[in-house]
């Protein structure tokens, strides 16, 4: 780690410790969010990382999810939720307990992972559920709560997920972007339309929400890659990542290009997704003095997040990958505000010090 990013780092975790002072001590030990401390502007959003190697998450409680299914039980109206694959015995349990309240429940999962036990018992439940019925991937993690909040991030709603993956959910209450999710939501169920019969029809693809401009993005409709490739082209001070996939070339070519022209660059990717890819730009990174490393989990670091200049944050279910940009329904935000990339950072920072500098 160069001295510069050393120094850059201590100022974002000074001003991440600022705003995490005043956060409820109702969360768990290691929860970071973003509200309602000062400035008070910010309670419209929380963040969440799991803790894996946390000897109090052994027991497979009090995770990030546990805020989820707080959230469910809350819901008056509706939620509907579109991910990969769902185990989680709480995430299950307070989606039955919603139906059964007459809340409007709704699921999309990935087809490969269709007949999971929880995913049946929720089916059986009498909860609509839909699988994706297709090659590409629904690989998309979000929940849309009463129309007016998004729970979003890199997490899969699976126990591996929520206790032993690097992992990152953050809940933003907005009705303009619970009317984003929810149009991509009822493109998938409703009209039966994935990957790249989706059609570019986000009804807020930019707004603001008290001061923080957002940015909302699909796969395969609204070319994800070439949006992250003009956030990092535009970085004047540093670009950190954290990937658990990384094949993008284009991405790839823009992070060294920023390294070359003198902007702090660093990253950090899944140990086993280097080994086994084709086309990894690991390697590459290294030969151009990129200070990139291989994550330190045993499991999996499952993060897809870019940090730039300190100032904005791009986090989602979006791998850097051919796949995400082609083939698999994915979900991405950018959100502009330097006290949720100091949160970002704090992560960035814990997992780039747990990685292999090899």
């Amino acid at each position: 780690m160069t001295v510069a990013f050393r120094n850059y780092f201590y100022m974002l975790a000074c001003l991440g410790m600022f705003a995490l002072a005043g956060c409820s001590s109702s969360l768990p030990p290691g929860t970071a969010t973003a509200g309602p401390a000062e400035p008070p502007e910010r309670d419209w959003y929380s963040v969440y990382f799991t803790q894996p190697g946390d000897p109090a998450m052994r027991g497979y409680r009090g995770g990030p999810e546990q805020h989820l299914a707080e959230a469910i039980q809350a819901a008056r109206l509706s939620v509907d939720v579109a991910v990969l694959d769902l185990d989680l015995w709480s995430l299950r349990d307070a989606l039955i307990d919603a139906h059964r309240r007459g809340v409007a429940v709704r699921l999309v999962v990935d087809s490969d992972y269709l007949e999971g036990k929880e995913i049946q018992e929720i089916r059986e439940a009498g909860i609509p559920v839909l699988g994706d019925r297709r090659e590409g991937l629904m690989h998309n993690k979000f929940a849309v709560i009463d129309r007016a909040e998004v729970w979003t991030g890199s997490m899969n709603h699976t126990v591996s997920e929520a206790y032993r993956n690097n992992n990152n959910l953050i809940r933003l209450r907005s009705p303009r972007l619970a009317e984003d999710y929810t149009t991509e939501f009822e493109e998938m169920f409703v009209d039966d339309l994935f990957g790249p019969g989706s059609p570019a029809n986000t009804p807020h693809p930019v707004f603001s929400v008290e001061g923080v401009r957002v940015e909302v993005y699909f796969s395969p409709d609204d070319g994800v890659t070439r949006q992250m490739v003009e956030l990092v082209s535009s970085a004047a001070e540093s670009v950190y990542f954290l990937a658990y996939s990384f094949t993008s070339d284009d991405l790839a070519e823009a992070l060294l290009e920023r390294h070359q022209a003198g902007v702090e660059v660093a990253g950090v990717m899944e140990t086993r997704q280097v080994e086994s890819n084709t086309g990894s730009d690991y390697e590459r990174f290294r030969a151009e003095g990129i200070d990139v490393r291989l994550d330190g989990n045993p499991d999996s670091m499952h993060h897809k997040v870019l940090i730039i200049d300190g100032k904005t944050v791009v986090t989602g279910s979006f791998n850097f990958s051919r796949s995400a940009e082609e083939r698999n329904d994915e979900n991405t935000l950018v959100l502009y505000d330097p006290q949720l990339a100091a949160l970002y950072l704090g992560e960035f920072e814990k997992v780039f010090s747990e990685a292999q500098n090899r």
